[in-house]
């Protein structure tokens, strides 16, 4: 049977009626008269493309990093999450297998270190660092792989300093996969990472309050930064526990550095605990910061699509998958809180209402 999303309103506020056969968009027109199971959304609720989380933590194996995937995924109004290096080659066919039993699309950035997240200083050890194993790995599964993970902080490198990462991006090169990159502590420092980066590949973190960060505390960012982002470097904002600076976040909106994707860096304790909480939670705090609603759902949905090149997904048009998700902004009194305590008032809170997911529409509790 069809399924009709009667009166959605698209984040560029046009209304349209949203014709689903099966798992695609058959149809989008203005006043559809057929057939099929009606949900009238009377003008009032949003319709995007499913939101994609760049940067989740969606294998449930290793504490504290660790989520069971349909938790952080569709029922909180996200139809794709993107696990960011909890696995590494010695576990990614358990997870892979794992994720079959998910209604949420899961795909993985395999963590350049054959333990995944089993230890947190899981890049201390180069002979952790194999090519072959992680060709094997991305050999065997293609369409779940999608780039490779290395977090470049002090207490995970150890005293390796920059050499996981030239490690990392010859992996990279060799597989043409982007690798997505975390920043924090230093050594080694984000001038000497970004550096080592090239068209493609993310810096997940972007904002984060770090004295390692990319403004280095002063008014201007490093000037690696505006180089990167000339070779095709892309910033992807990775909220986290620790890792979302509001102040940050201002000083890119006055310098005009835009980032390319939001993700939530989610996993249980974030979530149950915050500051991340969820996604919804997160794409607040960057309407707060005065972003438009259309470009914050582009980098949920049309941009990290295009990164993992998923065809299909991250547009709405005719012949598109139907990884639909609805969603309201409410004028409702809220705080928001970053990852350094620094707390806001906003006046606005964007809740998912339901999701479509391979034909089916989910009303969201």
């Amino acid at each position: 049977m069809k399924l009709v999303l009667k009166n959605a309103r698209l984040t560029d506020e046009q209304l349209f009626d949203i014709i689903i056969e099966g798992n695609r968009i058959s149809k989008i027109t203005k006043d559809y008269q057929g057939e099929g199971k009606v949900i009238n959304l009377a003008g009032r609720y949003y319709v995007s493309c499913g939101w994609i989380d760049l940067h989740t933590h969606a294998f449930p194996k290793y504490k504290p990093y660790c989520a069971n995937p349909d938790e952080i995924g569709y029922q909180t109004g996200v139809t794709t999450v993107v696990d960011a290096g909890s696995s590494g080659y010695e576990d990614i066919n358990e997870f892979y297998e794992l994720t079959r039993t998910c209604k949420t699309r899961v795909l993985s950035f395999l963590n350049v270190s054959r333990i995944g997240l089993k230890k947190i200083d899981e890049l201390a050890d180069l002979a952790n660092l194999q090519f072959e194993p992680i060709k094997k790995a991305y050999q065997n599964y293609p369409n779940f792989i999608v780039g490779l993970k290395a977090r470049m902080s002090a207490s995970v490198v150890k005293g390796n300093g920059i050499k996981p990462l030239q490690i990392a991006k010859k992996f990279a090169n060799k597989l043409d996969l982007p690798l997505m990159v975390h920043i924090g502590s230093e050594p080694p420092g984000i001038e000497e990472i970004l550096d080592e980066l090239e068209q493609g590949d993310i810096v997940t973190h972007c904002f984060n309050g770090k004295d390692n960060n990319i403004f280095r505390n002063q008014d201007q960012a490093v000037p690696q930064l505006q180089l990167a982002l000339d070779r095709g470097v892309l910033l992807d904002i990775g909220h986290g526990t620790e890792s979302f600076s509001f102040q940050t976040a201002r000083k890119a909106r006055r310098n005009q550095i835009r980032f390319d994707t939001i993700s939530t860096d989610i996993y249980d304790k974030n979530k149950m605990e915050g500051p991340v909480y969820d996604m919804a939670t997160t794409l607040t705090k960057l309407l707060y910061l005065d972003y438009c609603l259309e470009d914050i759902i582009k980098a949920v949905t049309e941009m990290p699509a295009k990164i993992l090149k998923q065809e299909g997904l991250g547009k709405i048009e005719e012949g598109a998958i139907a990884d639909l998700t609805i969603f309201e902004v409410q004028k409702k009194n809220i705080t928001l809180i970053d990852s350094y305590g620094e707390t806001v008032d906003f006046d606005k809170k964007i809740v998912p209402k339901s999701v479509v997911l391979g034909g089916e529409y989910i009303e969201l509790k």
